[in-house]
């Protein structure tokens, strides 16, 4: 229990001043009790959705996080953290808004702290973009870890072999993103459609650009070395972990507002999550959790590809929050329940 707080104890104190700040706001907004607890109630309760919806996240940042060097894991767990927490959680929607409104970044905090309602409508306006990048992209990153014709350990055997059989055939899962991207555009109005193309496009245009920076680096790096194994490069994997945690962040921030408009609470309540997922991203790198539950990162990208789907699809259905969280929770535990299945019917196997 000691070894396990360890990791989390940073995050404990964070959620607790971020609980204060949020009651003292409670107080000095509304000026009552009962207006302050249902304050912190939301914050609590955006804390655990951020979460549920991130748990995901962390799993595979572990996966990228663990091929990088040392120097850039602190980067990314100190610079990276900061972006996560105030750059998508708070800096993020008032650009959003900004841009939309086409007015100064101040006069957006100002319309978050003094019309919320006006505020909130801009950002879920703008959903339409978001779902198309974010759907896009996180729909590429789970099709890419399954469609590797490298990987020999499978999950859902029989899918996963399936889905191995055509790792052959160049950007397969680039035509498959394109067709789904296609198809729910075909369900929208002409003008949304066209914007909805255009955002899926450049996620797709962005993952592959992430993605060519680290095998560019990474091909450096290997005619530097005469021998040894190449670690994935510093940069290129912090760039792309910084895409994937802000295309996970989306649907948690867009979320967020079936809660609460006022920006502040949603801030406090979704940084408490950011800064969990960062203490589960070096629990699990540290512990070395991935390689001793050998179908825990078959359980993430599951969780990652249909997190991208319900995104892309949110774009003309709206699918809850909550629903998104259980189904990541699920395959996730699903996976780890049959990872200490596989352990303990094959004790000396070794990865």
């Amino acid at each position: 229990m000691a070894t396990l707080l360890r990791y989390y104890t940073f995050s404990l104190g964070f959620t607790a001043v971020c609980l204060a700040l949020a009651g003292w706001y409670g107080w000095a907004s509304t000026g009552s009790i009962t207006g302050t607890l249902s304050i912190l109630w939301i914050v609590i309760v955006l804390s655990i959705l951020e979460v549920s919806l991130s748990f995901d996240n962390a799993v595979v940042n572990a996966t990228v996080l663990r091929e990088m060097d040392e120097v850039w894991q602190r980067r990314f767990l100190t610079w990276g953290i900061l972006i996560a927490v105030f750059g998508m959680r708070i800096i993020f929607p008032i650009a959003i808004v900004a841009i939309a409104a086409n007015i100064s970044p101040v006069e957006a905090v100002t319309l978050s702290l003094n019309e919320p309602a006006e505020y909130e409508r801009i950002v879920s306006d703008a959903h339409l973009g978001i779902a198309g990048f974010g759907g896009a992209f996180l729909a590429m990153v789970g099709l890419t870890f399954f469609f590797d014709g490298e990987k020999d350990v499978h999950w859902i055997a029989s899918l996963e072999r399936a889905i191995n059989r055509f790792s052959s055939i160049p950007a397969v899962e680039i035509g498959l993103v394109l067709l789904l991207v296609y198809g729910v555009s075909t369900a929208l109005p002409q003008d949304e459609a066209l914007t909805f193309l255009t955002s899926g496009i450049l996620g797709l245009v962005t993952f592959i650009g992430v993605n060519a920076l680290g095998a560019l680096i990474e091909q450096r790096e290997a005619r530097k070395k005469a021998a040894g194994e190449v670690v994935r490069s510093g940069l290129g994997g912090f760039l792309y972990l910084e895409v994937l945690d802000s295309s996970f962040s989306f649907d948690g921030v867009i979320g967020a507002f079936a809660l609460s408009n006022n920006m502040v609470v949603i801030a406090l309540g979704l940084s408490v999550g950011a800064m969990f997922v960062r203490s589960m991203t070096i629990h699990l790198v540290r512990q070395g959790t991935l390689a001793q539950y050998r179908f825990l990162e078959h359980g993430a990208f599951w969780a990652i590809i249909i997190l991208g789907v319900i995104m892309l699809l949110s774009a003309i259905v709206h699918i809850p929050e909550t629903i998104t969280g259980l189904i990541g929770a699920v395959l996730i535990g699903l996976s780890l329940w049959w990872s200490v299945r596989y352990n303990r019917n094959n004790p000396d196997a070794t990865d």
